[in-house]
């Protein structure tokens, strides 16, 4: 089988990852408890959004700009927000030489028209960068993982996370649905179901 050079050089980033003494540390479950008072008030306050997660996505994700990461929570006012995480050249553009953004902004309205912020502080660019090396092996786009999943599964998607589950790039998603979370693992090569959580 034949690479390209950026094709390559992705996979070869990404192996380097998932080598990494941090990666390797990290748990072959996604176990993370959603009981807590603050999702609890999230599940209940995404009753309130009038933009879904996949909306958002797709109107971020025009021209090379690339989402890696997407989610609801609440911002500095406790206020519900909507933020989608992108790499402005695409995910074929390592992070040295690509721009990682922030759009974020109210969901609650028809419009979402959410405020960009170019990411430079050291937590949300290491966390970007490794999203967007695990997105340059994906086949599908977050909106296309969403989009599926949205159709085989009730409730509202309200998260989707690259990440690494048992040394294998996967999408997480989390939905809601009846103030239970469902957590899935969606392969990032194959876009096919790995794990599900609760």
């Amino acid at each position: 089988m034949k690479f390209d050079r950026q094709s390559l050089r992705a996979r070869i980033a990404v192996l380097a990852l998932l080598a990494s003494p941090i990666v390797a540390s990290v748990p072959a479950v996604t176990a993370k408890p959603y009981d807590d008072q603050e999702t609890a008030a999230l599940l209940q306050a995404l009753s309130g959004g009038k933009i879904s997660l996949l909306e958002g996505l797709r109107q971020v994700g025009k021209g090379d700009e690339a989402a890696i990461s997407a989610k609801f929570e609440f911002d500095d006012n406790h206020k519900l927000s909507l933020s989608v995480y992108t790499a402005e050249k695409g995910v074929a553009v390592d992070a040295e030489h690509n721009v990682l953004k922030e759009f974020s902004g109210s969901p609650e309205a028809t419009a979402w028209t959410p405020q960009v912020e170019v990411l430079k502080d050291i937590p949300h660019v290491a966390r970007a960068s490794e999203h967007l090396t695990l997105m340059s092996v994906s086949h599908s786009t977050l909106a296309d993982i969403v989009e599926r999943t949205q159709k085989r599964h009730k409730g509202t998607v309200f998260s989707i996370t690259p990440a690494v589950v048992g040394k294998h790039p996967v999408a997480v998603v989390l939905i809601a649905d009846k103030g239970k979370i469902v957590e899935l693992d969606i392969d990032m090569a194959t876009g096919q179901r790995v794990s599900g959580g609760r």
